[in-house]
């Protein structure tokens, strides 16, 4: 197990995280903010879904999660249909436009990961990739067990 001091020190690696996601949020379109096009990446991964369900996985209030679906809808990146099982519900899906605008911000966020890493060898940038899968997976499996109600 690791020591005290190494937790320390990957507290504050993890929290200088932030400049690293502020400086790919560069190469976002103008008019495509983080939020948006987060609600868009997990419309592509998870499929069409009701808007409180989004909110939960992007893990952010109802009324945020509102606010960056109506960007989306107004620039036609998103469908809002009525739910068949719940009239007063919609259902949210990608449309023709959002899929193109995500395979587009797919390039730019790949390209941008190459011109940082451009001195990375393969190995390292590969060790990267599956430490930050493992350490997300991890917190996942905590976050899993800390969220379920008592019986």
């Amino acid at each position: 197990m690791a020591e005290q001091r190494q937790y320390e020190e990957l507290a504050r690696q993890l929290s200088a995280i932030g400049a690293v996601k502020r400086d790919l949020a560069r190469v976002l379109p103008v008019d495509c903010p983080p939020g948006a096009a987060a609600v868009l990446v997990v419309l592509d991964k998870h499929g069409e879904m009701r808007i409180g369900r989004l909110a939960e996985l992007l893990a952010i209030d109802m009324s945020v999660t509102s606010r960056h679906v109506a960007h989306g809808a107004e620039r036609g990146w998103i469908d809002r249909s009525a739910d068949p099982d719940d009239g007063r519900s919609r259902i949210l899906r990608l449309t023709r436009a959002g899929r193109a605008l995500i395979a587009e911000l797919s390039d730019r966020y790949t390209q941008a990961l190459a011109d940082h890493l451009r001195d990375w060898s393969d190995d390292d940038v590969q060790r990267l990739s599956s430490l930050l899968a493992r350490l997300r997976a991890d917190f996942g499996d905590c976050r899993a067990t800390t969220t379920r109600t008592p019986a």
